[in-house]
């Protein structure tokens, strides 16, 4: 192994903290990662590319890489769900994780031990030391170890989620069989550029020529098709290769020549996951030839699908809603869905969000469903102070008989809207994965109203 340089936290210099020899769990080697660049994020796949030569990174199995803004996580759930359903041994990366890293992996459906990235770990590490050292950030190196592990488990399909954009994304490196880009808004825009157009092209950078690419956003940028039509990719778009009716007990999809009729709603909530899930049909439908799925398991899959995070409703007394909901556009739909639920006397809001997050705009979306917030502060740098997000919040809300209070992380908030909800009430956490992980550290709550028998 290669020595380490930091950057000392005062100085700004690099300072030498010894070899890395003692690397034997996977805490360890997550510290190490963060360790190792001076920057969370570094835009360019130069310094991924030449690891992953060194690495002979290899997929025999079939690839499905999924970016967009909202939409990926569910696209990637329902994806493994019908696959293994079909009897195909899976796997999947994801990021990020809600407690735990290994959570950002399955195989076959279940979740991968932490000590089978240690060895993987190691490979990516000797690989960057190999001649001149490569500097790589957390996501960069944490993405090969887990694509290291996946590319020697014997996989018929490999489920990719994109970190950040798509063109200039860690995984990237790794050419997609079948493309498939969700929903497209504004966020990392610092990063992704200023609009949806500028966005899209990055989303776009998956695609690879002569290759099927799902569009499943109804109303996609043109920088998408026009990328498309440029490298002759195979586009199937919503609305014109693909789309989807229903009513209130079923649903319908047709596509290219195929159509499924009397499909049950997918497990995972919301009227946005029709619009995923069609996305997700299509992408089975475009990559057939190599992995045939029958009607039964794809009814089957959507039936079956679970995702921690996503409109998760948690029944009690008071209810609980877990999202990860972080932009404007997720939270848009977020609001739709709460609306959705009923009459609900007080509703409770657990807050917390990154510092690059248009949170103006996240609060104007759901503030007219919210009577009391709790903002909390978030085990990151990256993320708003508690009292940052009181402050925007103060500065327009125009509701009388509405409340906010902070509180040091999500646990503290949480427990305080719980002591503070009646059992009629809802409690809804949202803002960051932060902050649903924050509530979910300790296992799923199960709220039993008890303020009744006190």
């Amino acid at each position: 192994m290669c020595k380490t340089l930091v950057i000392n936290a005062y100085t700004r210099a690099w300072v030498d903290v010894g070899d890395n020899s003692s690397m034997n769990s996977l805490d360890s080697w997550l510290a190490h990662c963060e360790r190792l660049h001076p920057h969370t994020i570094d835009m360019g796949l130069e310094r991924v590319q030449e690891v992953v030569r060194r690495l002979d990174l290899r997929f025999e199995a079939c690839v499905i890489t999924v970016a967009g803004t909202n939409g990926k996580g569910s696209t990637c759930a329902m994806l493994e769900a019908c696959l293994l359903q079909a009897g195909y041994r899976t796997g999947v990366y994801t990021s990020p994780h809600l407690v735990h890293f290994q959570e950002r992996c399955r195989i076959h459906g279940e979740t991968v031990q932490p000590d089978d990235l240690l060895p993987h770990f190691k490979k990516v590490e000797d690989a960057r030391c190999q001649g001149s050292e490569i500097s790589l950030t957390y996501f960069e190196f944490t993405t090969l170890a887990i694509l290291s592990l996946m590319a020697e488990a014997n996989l018929d399909v490999a489920i990719l989620e994109v970190g950040l954009g798509g063109r200039l994304d860690a995984v990237n490196v790794v050419d997609a069989d079948c493309a498939v880009i969700t929903s497209i808004d504004l966020d990392h825009t610092e990063l992704l550029g200023p609009d949806r157009e500028s966005i899209g092209f990055e989303k776009a950078g998956i695609m690879r020529s002569g290759k099927p690419v799902v569009v499943s956003d109804p109303v996609p940028p043109e920088s998408v098709l026009a990328h498309a039509a440029s490298i002759g990719a195979d586009l199937w778009q919503f609305g014109k290769d693909f789309n989807f009716t229903g009513d209130k007990p079923q649903w319908a999809w047709a596509g290219r020549g195929r159509r499924y009729s009397g499909l049950a709603y997918p497990a995972l909530r919301g009227a946005n996951q029709l619009i995923n899930a069609s996305g997700v049909l299509a992408a089975l439908e475009a990559v057939r030839d190599r992995l045939p799925v029958t009607a039964q398991a794809i009814r089957n899959g959507l039936a079956m699908v679970e995702l921690p995070g996503r409109f998760q409703i948690i029944p009690g007394q008071p209810t609980l809603v877990l999202d990860v909901a972080h932009n404007p556009h997720a939270v848009a739909a977020l609001s739709e869905n709460l609306d959705a639920m009923g009459f609900y006397p007080t509703t409770h809001a657990v807050f917390g969000a990154m510092a690059d997050k248009d949170v103006s705009a996240i609060m104007a979306r759901v503030g007219v469903l919210v009577e009391r917030w709790y903002f909390c502060d978030l085990p990151t740098a990256r993320a708003s102070s508690a009292q940052d997000l009181q402050k925007q919040w103060q500065q327009t809300n125009n509701r009388k008989n509405v409340t906010s209070s902070v509180f040091k992380d999500p646990k503290e908030a949480f427990e305080a809207a719980v002591a503070a909800a009646d059992p009629a009430d809802r409690i809804v956490v949202f803002g960051s994965f932060y902050t649903v992980g924050g509530v979910l550290k300790d296992g799923i709550p199960r709220l039993d109203a008890p303020h009744l028998s006190s």
